[in-house]
């Protein structure tokens, strides 16, 4: 009787162990449509591609390290951001805040939609001490950059905004004083209706190397690929319907492949970015990336260069960007 008993409890907890996994999988890990399985790059924008790289060289090789630290490449990055906005035809506004006897900037423009619904897509210009921040996050402001060229001049139902975010590395990261934590407090107090949040975050490296991923618990590698060439899409758990909304829209139109899941924000790397801002403050989003730090061996190094970022994937993500902030915003062709 003991013996039994013992069996019994292992067959319920193996039942429970089961039912968690599916109700995870379920909730946080599934998503819609299929991931694309190209080995081989296709044919890419080449001018989408050398735009790419050239703002990536100018931020990160001509500019440098940008951040409190290296102050007057902080403002060399925002003025480079502010005047190709305007070359792109839109009117940047800088919205600055006050710390220490500095002004620090996020800038922002806005596409106006026929709806109240605010569809905003941002990422943070400053690098970590110490590194030129190619990747992280060069990368994820030439995407903005780009996005917001492609959509200058046409309609949309919601409203577009494309928002270059100051302060998002430590010591400021996951702060009061964060760029993105300024910015999504302001758009709160003014009742701002912003549908859902995308953070452009470290979009560049990709390897097809076996075992080149990892991540930051044991068992992810039970449901998520080993190598790391795949673009991400994170939210916490209360954005999941967006997470799976932007993945679905995504593999209708990507040529490279694609991962989503919207997990509690307290694990690590999934509130690793600007999104986690807005969750602060009450709206839905999602993280954009190549899941730096976990194949990206120049993460927060002086490694992190230009030369280390493939720009044709690069280029592949951003298009799938385009199309699918498209049909989230409704926008015109």
């Amino acid at each position: 009787m003991q013996l039994i008993g013992s069996w019994r409890r292992v067959a319920l907890l193996v039942v429970a162990i089961a039912t968690i996994g599916s109700a995870a999988w379920w909730l946080m890990i599934r998503m819609p449509g299929g991931s694309s399985t190209a080995t081989v790059i296709s044919s890419v924008d080449a001018n989408l591609r050398d735009e790419l790289m050239a703002d990536v060289q100018k931020l990160a090789g001509d500019i440098g390290e940008r951040n409190e630290f290296h102050y007057a490449e902080l403002k060399a990055a925002a003025d480079y951001i502010e005047r190709s906005f305007a070359a792109a035809g839109l009117r940047p506004q800088r919205q600055g805040y006050e710390m220490r006897g500095r002004t620090f900037d996020n800038i922002e423009v806005e596409i106006p939609g026929e709806a109240p619904q605010i569809v905003l897509v941002g990422a943070h210009y400053d690098s970590v001490l110490g590194a030129p921040g190619a990747n992280d996050n060069g990368s994820g402001v030439a995407a903005l950059l780009a996005l917001a060229r492609r959509f200058a001049g046409k309609t949309a139902r919601q409203t577009l905004r494309f928002v270059a975010f100051v302060n998002e590395e430590p010591p400021y990261f996951q702060t009061p004083e964060m760029g993105s934590f300024v910015y999504a407090k302001r758009c709160q107090e003014r009742g701002d209706g912003i549908s859902a949040m995308i953070s452009l975050e470290t979009i560049g490296y990709f390897s097809d190397a076996p075992g080149s991923q990892s991540y930051p618990l044991p068992g992810f590698g039970a449901f998520y690929p080993t190598t790391g060439n795949f673009i991400g899409f994170v939210g916490n758990v209360r954005s999941r319907d967006l997470v799976r909304r932007v993945v679905g829209l995504f593999r209708q139109h990507a040529k490279i492949p694609s991962q989503g899941a919207a997990f509690p924000s307290f694990v690590p790397g999934v509130a690793w970015s600007d999104q986690w801002s807005f969750w602060e403050h009450g709206y839905l989003g999602i993280m954009v990336t190549d899941t730096a730090p976990c194949p990206y061996a120049h993460y927060h190094l002086a490694t992190d260069t230009p030369d280390k970022l493939d720009y044709d994937r690069f280029a592949h993500v951003v298009d799938g960007m385009q199309k699918l902030i498209g049909k989230l915003a409704g926008a015109g062709r």
